[in-house]
């Protein structure tokens, strides 16, 4: 891992407390970690250590209490938010990938793409061509009309990742991403996040429990009881 490149994801004694007084509980402490473009980066510890909470903190969707984020070369958090538009920050610069793959089921595999694009304000048209690039680069462009019920486990997470691709995200978070696949789907999953991190000059970061995809990842960090520990 090279210190010469910025990291996409910068944060420094980053805590976040849920509650007041006695019922005060702490979910992160002080915690601080550095992710690059290129890496695809585990985020791995038991239920209730706080895997989820940094996630959401990290996808701008939860407050810190305290400490400082920059995403992508932007100082995001420092003792409060530092962008006025989060969620503009969200659509422009972060792609979420969930266990269960959240298609809107009253679309189809490519509308489920473009309604993305389109919420950022890319003409019918232009979002149309990139959910049909995205699911040709993904290998499902022969499912682009099939309604996600339709779709197996493989190939709805698979447009799920073309969904988190649509704006050319350089942060994409996910959980639990192959938790319900088997061991050879998830294999497949994890190669294309290792596609997309080293081409797209992304960053991919995993919360799991997945122990079949453990060895795959260039940086791990262990979260218990809120509190970062890496493996290298």
């Amino acid at each position: 891992m090279s210190n010469h490149r910025m990291p996409l994801v910068n944060i420094q004694n980053l805590s976040k407390s849920f509650g007041q007084g006695d019922a005060q509980v702490d979910a992160l402490k002080q915690i601080s970690l550095q992710v690059y473009p290129g890496e695809v980066v585990g985020l791995l510890g038991p239920s209730g250590s706080g895997k989820s909470t940094l996630l959401n903190i990290i996808g701008c969707i939860l407050e810190p209490s305290s400490g400082r984020m920059e995403l992508d070369g932007q100082l995001v958090y420092d003792g409060g938010w530092r962008q006025k538009d989060l969620r503009r920050l969200r659509l422009d610069s972060i792609g979420f990938i969930f266990q269960f793959h959240n298609l809107l089921p009253f679309l189809n595999a490519a509308e489920n793409i473009a309604i993305v694009l389109e919420l950022a304000k890319v003409s019918p048209d232009a979002a149309r061509q990139r959910a049909m690039d995205l699911l040709k680069y993904l290998q499902v462009e022969h499912r682009s009309e099939t309604a996600p019920s339709r779709l197996s486990g493989g190939e709805a997470q698979r447009v799920a990742i073309a969904r988190a691709l649509a704006n050319k995200p350089r942060i994409i978070l996910a959980d639990e991403p192959t938790a319900a696949l088997d061991s050879e789907r998830a294999g497949v999953v994890m190669d294309l996040f290792r596609k997309v991190a080293a081409e797209q000059n992304a960053t991919v970061l995993v919360v799991t429990h997945d122990e079949k995809i453990f060895d795959r990842f260039d940086q791990t960090f262990y979260l218990r009881d809120g509190k970062l520990v890496q493996d290298d």
